[in-house]
């Protein structure tokens, strides 16, 4: 059998480390295809590699938001982005994680959508120009709004539970929440701390209050 002249093209040689499935994924789907229109072709054909839970797999981009539109949670978030707050992409990323029905960008438009590791595709994100428009917006739908803050007269979150319709209101790292959104919630929460410092990164706020809803909201039938 004549030998492959140097350089030129090979007989491919099987490669168990390159064939096998992604290690984030799962590889091309056997044929025959499901007969699912949910499904992508293209992801069926390459394989996917997104991070999305198993129920989700080979699906579209659309076909998963159409799902999470039928389930998503009647809480809302907001932060200020007065000073292009780097922590709204790690807050986009936290919302679609507990499924929230939106998040809402507070003044600036731009934002830096790296930490939300394209989560932000799957989530619904809703911009407003100023506080007041943004307090339109959850007086017509009926949503208390939620002050996150450690300032004079907040109360744990954890002290008694979170309306169940309601918008969670962020303010940046740093500066906190601006007087005029302080003003328009109906009331205002802090995380309990035991440390030096003062303040938390603005991101595991919103991800401990998020979960302080879902727990008690959304924790299964039975769950303690």
């Amino acid at each position: 059998m004549p030998q492959p002249e140097p350089g030129g093209p090979a007989e491919a040689t099987p490669d168990p480390q390159r064939d096998a499935a992604p290690a984030h994924g799962v590889g091309s789907h056997p044929e025959p295809w499901p007969d699912d229109p949910r499904l992508d072709p293209e992801l069926l054909r390459e394989g996917d590699t997104r991070n999305v839970v198993d129920r989700y797999r080979y699906w579209s981009m659309a076909a998963i938001v159409a799902d999470l539109d039928e389930r998503r949670h009647p809480f809302h978030v907001a932060i200020e982005n007065w000073q292009h707050d780097m922590n709204i992409g790690s807050i986009v990323r936290t919302a679609n994680a507990f499924l929230a029905a939106e998040v809402h960008i507070v003044g600036r438009r731009r934002w830096n959508k790296r930490g939300a590791m394209v989560t932000d595709r799957y989530q619904h994100v809703r911009h407003h120009e100023s506080v007041a428009e943004l307090v339109a917006f959850a007086r017509a739908r009926g949503l208390t709004i939620v002050a996150v803050d450690n300032v004079e007269g907040s109360r744990p979150v954890d002290a008694r539970p979170l309306p169940e319709r309601c918008l969670l209101l962020f303010g940046q790292e740093g500066p906190g929440l601006s007087a005029e959104a302080l003003a328009a919630a109906s009331e205002v929460v802090e995380i309990r701390q035991f440390g030096s410092t003062r303040s938390m990164n603005a991101g595991a706020a919103a991800a401990v209050v998020m979960h302080e809803w879902v727990r008690v909201h959304a924790a299964p039938a039975g769950a303690s």
